[in-house]
């Protein structure tokens, strides 16, 4: 089935193929005439799966497949940390910087991380590999300190465990390359 969804030309360099149009296309018809701006999070997801991360560009391309204002989507954007806004790592390593996490050891972690990884919060490693992120309440302050990395948390974090990951993740892009 083709999708009714066009590629736009004024976004060349930042287009969906044409399964994903499809799959926007499909996406868009579960919301009444009107209402597809509903759709924003899951194209935005979409999109920064496919380009890395949400460049203006990518943003003002999701807008118009959307047939909104690009500042609709910059909006949303913006608000959620699950998005980035620059290059990233392939391993994002997102923590809670919240007060009950903090008093859990989430500070130490943290540096301990950006010492290990010699970055700053919201650099990347020389690697390529690692970003490290702070962000709102995760939802698991009983398990603090914690990360999420992608879709999956990691709990009661400690030197060895945060060793042992990046060690584990080394091991895995090297497997790929």
């Amino acid at each position: 089935m083709e999708s009714s969804i066009k590629n736009n030309p004024a976004h060349v360099g930042c287009t969906f193929s044409a399964d994903r149009l499809t799959e926007v296309d499909r996406l868009m018809k579960q919301y009444p005439e009107g209402k597809h701006k509903s759709a924003i999070l899951r194209i935005l997801h979409m999109g920064q799966k496919d380009f890395g991360w949400l460049s203006v560009e990518v943003m003002d391309y999701v807008a118009s497949l959307l047939n909104i204002q690009p500042i609709e989507v910059y909006e949303v954007a913006t608000f959620y940390s699950m998005y980035h806004l620059k290059p990233v790592g392939k391993y994002v390593f997102e923590f809670c910087q919240t007060g009950p996490c903090c008093t859990r050891g989430a500070e130490k972690t943290i540096d301990y991380i950006k010492n290990k990884l010699n970055i700053e919060v919201g650099g990347t490693s020389a690697d390529g590999l690692f970003t490290l992120k702070t962000v709102e309440c995760l939802g698991a302050c009983g398990y603090a300190p914690m990360m999420q990395v992608g879709d999956v948390f990691f709990e009661h974090l400690n030197e060895e465990k945060i060793d042992t990951l990046i060690e584990n993740w080394r091991k895995e892009a090297a497997s790929k390359n």
